[in-house]
Parts: C-alpha cells; sequence; structure tokens
C-alpha cells in the first residue's frame, strides 16, 4: 500500500520498556528526536476511532479524491489475515501521530505453491507531524519486531523513491510479479533474511482485506467529519507511478 509521508531517517534513541512479572515485553519503545518525545506502542481497542480518524487526515486527496484507507484498516483488524502483534501506533509528545498495520500475504508460484510474506499499509502520519521522522521510525521499528518475529520477507506496493530507504527492491529483481503476471514499480520486496527471497518466484497475493466496496466506503465515511474531495498533483503522480506495468 502507498505510503502517505515522505520523511528523513529520524535520529533517535530508543528505550524497550520491559515488564518484571515474567510476561512478555509489551516492546514499546520511547525515543527523543529534535521534535521532542515519539513513542512507538501496540494499538489498543480505544485507539480504534482515533487512529482511523488519523489514516483518513494523512490520505485524504492524496491517493484519490477522498480516500479509502482508513476503512482498510477497519477492516483488516476484522480479518484473518491481520497480524495484531505488529499494529502499532506512534504518540508524539502526547498526542496520536502515527500508525502501521501489518498483513500475511503470499508468493504464488505457476504450481500453484506459497511461499508466505508479511505486507504493511496502511502506514501514516497525521499531517502536522510529517517530515519529522515519525513515519520512518514506525517503519524501522516494526520491521525489526517482524524480524524478531521469525517473518522472513515483506512485499508491498509503494513507491521505491522513498522505500529503498528501508531496503526495499523492486520486486522484479526477485521476479516478483503482481496478481495478473505483471513486473510493476510500485511492487516491492524485502528480504528480512538473506536469501529469504532466492529462487522464489511468483506473483504476490495480498490480503483480501485491501478490497474496497465503493458502497460500504460511502457509508463508512459518513461516520466522519463532512471534507471536501478534490484532484491534487500527489493523485497525477501515484496514476504515473502505478501505469508502469510490464
Amino acid at each position: 500500500m502507498p505510503v502517505a509521508v515522505n520523511q528523513p531517517r529520524p535520529r533517535v534513541k530508543a528505550r524497550r520498556r520491559r515488564k518484571n512479572n515474567g510476561e512478555s515485553p509489551r516492546k514499546t519503545i520511547t525515543m527523543t528526536s529534535s521534535a521532542g518525545g515519539l513513542v512507538i506502542r501496540k494499538e489498543r481497542k480505544k485507539d480504534f476511532r482515533a487512529v482511523e480518524n488519523l489514516v483518513r487526515e494523512a490520505f485524504w486527496n492524496r491517493y484519490i479524491p477522498g480516500c479509502s484507507e482508513h476503512l482498510v484498516l477497519h477492516n483488516l483488524r476484522k480479518h484473518a489475515d491481520f497480524i495484531p502483534e505488529l499494529d502499532l501506533v506512534a504518540e508524539m509528545d502526547g498526542k496520536m501521530a502515527g500508525q502501521i498495520a501489518f498483513s500475511r500475504g503470499a508468493i504464488r508460484d505457476d504450481r500453484g505453491e506459497e511461499k508466505k510474506v508479511i505486507s504493511f499499509g496502511p502506514v501514516s502520519v497525521l499531517p502536522e507531524f510529517q517530515t519529522q521522522g515519525v513515519g520512518s521510525a514506525l517503519i524501522r521499528h516494526a520491521l525489526s519486531l517482524a524480524r524478531d518475529m521469525g517473518h522472513t520477507a515483506a512485499c508491498i506496493y509503494g513507491d521505491p523513491r522513498y522505500y529503498s530507504r528501508f531496503g526495499f527492491r523492486c520486486a522484479e529483481k526477485y521476479d516478483i510479479r503482481t496478481s495478473d503476471g505483471k513486473f510493476a514499480a510500485a511492487l516491492l520486496a524485502l528480504e528480512l533474511r538473506p536469501g529469504a527471497l532466492r529462487g522464489a518466484p511468483g506473483r504476490f497475493i495480498e490480503s483480501g482485506a485491501f478490497a474496497i466496496d465503493e458502497a460500504e466506503l460511502m457509508k463508512f465515511d459518513a461516520r466522519f467529519p463532512p471534507k471536501d474531495k478534490a484532484e491534487t498533483e500527489s493523485q497525477r503522480e501515484f496514476m504515473t507511478l502505478v501505469s508502469l506495468r510490464y
């Protein structure tokens, strides 16, 4: 999925908070940056509405007039492909600033055999906190957690000019195509374990949670404050990127 931020790599110091009662650590990290204190933690049920509104604000009019990413997140949480351990939010000085969510996907070869991969999206940052390193911190921390959990590879759709800083490369490098068998500039892959994608050609199959029903979107979006839809330059750039298929 596309990202809603374009941020420099953050300069941060991280500290994991651990419980001393024998339970697994919550993997909440506290960071300090030039922008102030940044905390990354797991999303809680009571955060859902605020996070969906954050996603809507971050993506509104960015790739289409309006957006659908807040509905994607709403549906993803209820889907079997959702990975709750990698459902994270970022708070900047106590205010909700960003989020990232992960799902399970697969690379399916010509014989129908599948290699498991993970994917993330939406990942977003509230406009007032963009360009302050929040998005980069979320992505780097989440990918580190994914490695610790044993995940070996990730595939996403996004802008290679942004995601290359995290190690993503065009999936063509690994002979990975879209679900309809095309190479695409926006289809990116990352080995979380060296060699994980070697000899694993096929088609990337993302979670069905990303499918959007327009009637459902209209009904869901009506729950939020009204916003004007508009055509933007970022939409034209997005359409150019997604058209680069062969």
